[in-house]
């Protein structure tokens, strides 16, 4: 039996004015699998960046169903969307969103502190260290962001996003604020996560970074330009 992560069925959003209606997704249905990394490409105004924000919890669709973990989302009202994408969604954006008061470690344990029943201190900041580890980036606990470089940046935000352990990362062009040498880093730290189990569902306008993922899912004009089939399968 499959588990899955994410379930879409027949997903669309409309965004409406006065004067004009804009379909920015049109009948969108996928499904990503635990342990899969799924890439989302296509042009700019594609509609991938509001794709990104409904599986996020970020925005609402206009219709059809999105299921999280098995759990439909589409009905959740402000407070319990925040809730689940506290607990279940890792957030990685191209522009980091690190907080310039606080030390690297500090803002890789922001995450759990929001949480409604947050662990012990000391469970917080073990938990930190052990993610900033992983992206090896131990040595920059007491350092402010402003005194890293862009890719080490980058690597700190990956840290923040795996410390509530979620069930997916979701990553918005993760290479868009770097030079090249950076972004390769970057994304050669995702797939190693990936090898070891974390579900990605990426963002992102690079053929070459979209083509590293195990599956290509692709926009254009707010419909799927193909139909995506699961690569990876968990029992």
């Amino acid at each position: 039996m499959t588990n899955w992560v994410i379930e879409l069925q027949q997903l669309s959003k409309i965004f409406e004015t006065e004067e004009l209606e804009t379909h920015a997704l049109q009948n969108i249905s996928f499904s990503i699998a635990q342990g899969e990394y799924v890439s989302i490409s296509g042009p700019s105004g594609c509609g991938k960046s509001t794709l990104l924000s409904i599986l996020g919890l970020l925005d609402v669709a206009s219709s059809g169903s999105y299921k999280l973990l098995g759990q439909d989302v589409t009905t959740l009202n402000a407070n319990q969307a925040a809730e689940v994408r506290n607990l279940k969604i890792g957030f990685i954006f191209q522009s980091f969103n690190l907080i310039d008061e606080l030390s690297v470690l500090d803002n890789v344990a922001l995450p759990l502190t929001y949480q409604a029943k947050p662990p012990a201190m000391a469970e917080i900041i073990k938990r930190a260290k052990g993610c900033l580890e992983k992206v090896g980036l131990s040595h920059r606990a007491n350092h402010k962001p402003a005194q890293l470089s862009g890719g080490q940046q980058q690597r700190v935000a990956i840290a923040r996003a795996l410390i509530a352990e979620p069930a997916i990362l979701l990553v918005d062009e993760p290479t868009g604020n770097l030079d090249s040498a950076s972004g390769d880093k970057v994304m050669q730290l995702l797939d190693e996560l990936n090898q070891q189990g974390t579900t990605i569902c990426m963002v992102t306008h690079d053929p070459r970074y979209a083509d590293m993922a195990q599956r290509k899912i692709q926009l254009l004009d707010g419909e799927l330009l193909t139909t995506p089939q699961v690569t990876t399968l968990a029992g």
